[in-house]
């Protein structure tokens, strides 16, 4: 299958998932539709509204133009080549956060076996399923498995920073990239418009803030009122509403009373003055900062913790969930380091 095959295919698939999305099914789409109003039975972190956060993420990167424009910094994948099998464990923390990995392998023209999350196990195979039915070449390339990973040439595994050790134990003989946790931020100047931090909710709230790439911390200008940030969240004040958050939101705020500690309570967000990135859910942290250098200083020390960061200057504000094709997780380069094992001659 040549790329322009491949770039079509999936091309062909964002037409689908986007009709989808607009109410037309088609004869592709009814089971996904289903899947994604019913997904919150089996994840009830799944919400019919998140799985379609995603996969109108998803479905507006896959255009024919994104895909070449994508594509086009790779001139090798236009070769013919042989294949590696990569094997991907996928990660489960918001919907279909694997795709993109699903995605790599496969526009590279390589094969993929993957082990889904028990957390996330339906979405992707259906959307997989679809591809299959616009491009029945795939089914030659794709494997699902329940099991232990086994006939692969590399990996590319995401977790946690405690499932890694165990992947860096198990796969660390294999060309990998094996990724852990990490955290997005964003920095305010102080003068955000009242749209600007209106989109910033988005990158809090979106997803109950469970993915890597929600921002879990805020700097502020010393001296910076919160209420003036806060005021323009009531938008997202329904999460409350969502038992397990809200439950996590008991769950914190009684902690802090209980350890005296200072924080500011919205009735559906606490904030956290706090230096640690990591922020449980319902609880965003907060540090001011004397100036611009001083707080670029500290966050370039703890790039190897970011997935990114949110401002003027950086990430759009509401931009951090809607990643563009090029836009890799933690900085690695998917693609090149697939054609690398490949230009090595790693598989015989």
């Amino acid at each position: 299958m040549s790329l322009e095959e491949r770039i079509k295919s999936f091309a062909v698939l964002g037409e689908i998932l986007r009709n989808l999305l607009n109410g037309i099914s088609g004869n592709y789409g009814e089971q996904l539709n289903a899947l994604i109003d019913n997904q919150y039975k089996l994840n009830p972190w799944f919400t019919p509204e998140n799985v379609r956060t995603a996969v109108k993420a998803i479905a507006g990167e896959l255009t024919e133009e994104n895909l070449i424009k994508w594509t086009n910094a790779y001139p090798e994948l236009k070769k013919n080549i042989t294949p590696v099998k990569a094997g991907l464990i996928m990660a489960g923390n918001i919907p279909l956060v694997g795709f993109h990995d699903y995605l790599s392998v496969l526009i590279s023209g390589n094969k993929l076996i993957a082990k889904t999350s028990s957390k996330d196990s339906e979405l992707i195979v259906c959307i997989s399923d679809i591809l299959n039915k616009v491009n029945p070449e795939f089914k030659e390339l794709v494997e699902f498995t329940e099991g232990t990973l086994s006939n692969f040439d590399v990996v590319i595994a995401t977790g946690s920073d405690n499932s890694s050790r165990y992947f860096e134990y198990y796969f660390g003989k294999y060309p990998n990239i094996i990724r852990k946790n990490r955290n997005s931020i964003a920095v305010l100047e102080g003068n955000e418009t009242d749209a600007e931090l209106e989109s910033l909710g988005t990158d809090i709230f979106s997803y109950f803030g469970l993915g890597c790439r929600n921002v879990s911390k805020i700097y502020l200008p010393k001296g910076y009122d919160l209420s003036a940030m806060i005021r323009n969240w009531d938008a997202f004040a329904g999460s409350i509403n969502h038992v397990k958050y809200a439950n996590n939101y008991d769950f914190n705020k009684a902690v802090y009373l209980v350890n005296k500690e200072k924080f500011h309570d919205t009735g559906y967000l606490l904030l956290k003055e706090e230096r640690g990135l990591s922020s449980p859910v319902s609880v965003l942290h907060y540090e001011f900062y004397d100036s611009q250098t001083a707080v670029k200083q500290q966050t370039d020390l703890l790039k190897e913790k970011i997935q990114c960061v949110v401002s003027r200057h950086d990430l759009p504000f509401g931009k951090a969930q809607s990643p563009h094709l090029w836009d890799y997780a933690d900085g690695i380069d998917t693609i090149e380091f697939l054609l690398k094992k490949i230009s090595r001659n790693i598989v015989n």
